[in-house]
């Protein structure tokens, strides 16, 4: 079964989107050349055109249409796909005019009929100086030394820094309740002020960072949709849970429904964040974090929190990946095999397994032959060691034929260093003969097995899209790591020794 790699389905996330109010955003230019020009919007990571100007007349483009646009942060864009400059759409004002020359942009831009606007472009032009003096400071290093010169530009970005969190928290004091404090909020850093010392005398580095993950989201209200469309919000989530939160599957459900419960069910908030958290997790490359994907799938596939966003048969499909990964996650017990092995092959053919056509016929001679099967058996659950490694793999597989080698090595070596290991190694098709031969001409000498009486589903059973994959099981045939390099054998068996002196201590 191929992995399902999931996007979000636009045409749902957006039915209803624009309310029957209408627009009228007017912007006069000096100086551009453009003949169209586009009204753009930021939408979590990505950003769609809202209207278009089909002809700039001296200067002016017009965006007017019959339907609101929704609350956010927009910008115009050229003909040429440059961005000029954001600004603030409200539910309370749909008619804005702004005026600005292109040779300077920022110094000229105002909005006469929108303090709020206005009031962010004061904002832009202080950043955008304080910008400025800040890339001059090494002008002014002319004749110090490197160290001196070092000394002289951290400090002044300090002092420039402290005069820019001033700034952005009196404005976003100065201008509560109105969306454009929202916004500056949510790209201020809440950084911790008074710091205790540890005992080391230094700066508390644990209360550092517990300060910075409890404010994190101050001031952040997830029921309000226009948050998600600014250009701070998707970069602050991925930050969130690649850099601040343990990555740790368990703290990542944990604060995915601290998240999601702070929306509204069916929001447009509530469905971006699901659309971003399932692919996500869904492809994670991290071992273990399937952990989280499979639980996105319990908490909202199948409460139905998932509608409107993907359609039924997709979220079926979602749902029925859950079902194949649900047991295969770390610390689970893995599903047992009903095996054969090189000499129970002789005893199988005669019962015609080799050259049954139909799953239909396959059945029949499985109960037809049950009790002399279980003689047969070469169970996974049979096999006692305390490390067991689960390959999978085929005889054709390119990449299988440059692995296994190296498994076969992996495993002498610990064997030679007196580990209690086995490889139940599962050969994943049915050509016996090819099979039997590159066994014997690479000295295969472990458990070399194949599901010749067609009974296991090993495909969906162990998720097999691809080969070879391996698992690592302990005594008990839980699995402790999986879908890892022949390379990882060694070092994840040392550790699981280590867990196991550690539990007899």
């Amino acid at each position: 079964m191929r992995k399902i790699v999931l996007g979000l389905s636009l045409l749902s996330a957006f039915t209803g989107a624009f309310a029957q109010s209408g627009h009228d955003i007017r912007v006069n230019f000096k100086n551009v050349k453009d003949t169209m020009m586009f009204l753009a919007f930021y939408q979590f990571d990505k950003s769609y055109i809202a209207d278009t100007c089909k002809k700039v007349v001296k200067g002016n483009a017009v965006f007017k249409g019959k339907n609101s646009l929704e609350k956010g942060v927009y910008y115009v864009v050229s003909q040429e796909k440059g961005r000029y400059f954001d600004f603030f759409i409200s539910d309370k004002n749909q008619n804005i005019t702004i005026t600005t020359d292109t040779n300077e942009m920022v110094k000229n831009l105002r909005s006469p009929n929108s303090k709020e606007n206005n009031d962010f472009f004061d904002y832009i032009r202080f950043i955008t100086n304080k910008n400025k003096e800040f890339g001059e400071l090494r002008n002014k290093t002319k004749g110090l030394s490197s160290k001196d010169s070092t000394a002289f530009i951290n400090e002044k970005a300090k002092q420039i820094n402290a005069e820019v969190a001033g700034f952005e928290k009196s404005f976003v004091e100065g201008h509560k309740g109105m969306f454009v404090a929202d916004v500056i909020n949510l790209k201020m850093e809440k950084e911790a002020k008074d710091i205790p010392k540890a005992s080391n005398g230094r700066p508390d580095s644990i209360y550092i960072y517990n300060y910075y993950k409890n404010h994190y989201w101050d001031g952040v209200n997830f029921q309000d949709d226009g948050i998600l469309r600014t250009p701070f919000f998707a970069d602050r989530v991925k930050k969130y849970f690649n850099n601040i939160i343990v990555q740790n599957p368990d703290t990542v459900n944990i604060e995915i429904d601290r998240m999601m419960g702070k929306t509204k069910t069916g929001s447009a908030m509530h469905k971006f964040l699901l659309a971003y958290f399932t692919p996500t997790y869904e492809s994670s490359k991290v071992m273990g974090f399937d952990k989280v994907f499979v639980h996105i799938i319990d908490a909202y596939f199948r409460t139905g929190q998932a509608k409107g966003i993907y359609e039924d048969a997709t979220i079926q499909k979602i749902i029925e990946r859950g079902d194949i990964l649900k047991p295969l996650l770390l610390g689970s017990r893995a599903p047992d095999l009903l095996m054969i092995d090189t000499i129970g092959h002789k005893s199988i053919a005669k019962m015609g397994f080799d050259t049954v056509k139909t799953s239909a016929g396959a059945t029949k001679l499985y109960y037809d032959n049950v009790q002399s099967l279980a003689q047969v058996f070469t169970p996974l659950y049979g096999v006692k060691a305390d490390y067991l490694v689960l390959v999978f793999w085929d005889v054709d597989c390119g990449h299988c034929k440059t692995e296994i080698p190296k498994l076969i090595e992996e495993y002498h070596d610990l064997k030679k260093e007196k580990y209690d290991i086995k490889v139940f190694s599962v050969y994943t098709q049915h050509d016996y003969e090819k099979w039997r031969k590159y066994i014997i001409e690479n000295k295969l000498d472990w458990i070399n097995v194949y599901d010749g009486v067609h009974i296991n589903n090993i495909k969906e059973k162990y998720d097999i899209y691809s080969t070879p994959v391996i698992y690592v099981l302990d005594r008990n045939k839980v699995i402790k790591a999986k879908r890892i390099g022949t390379e990882q054998v060694k070092d994840i068996v040392k550790n699981m020794e280590r867990e196991y002196k550690s539990d007899k201590k």
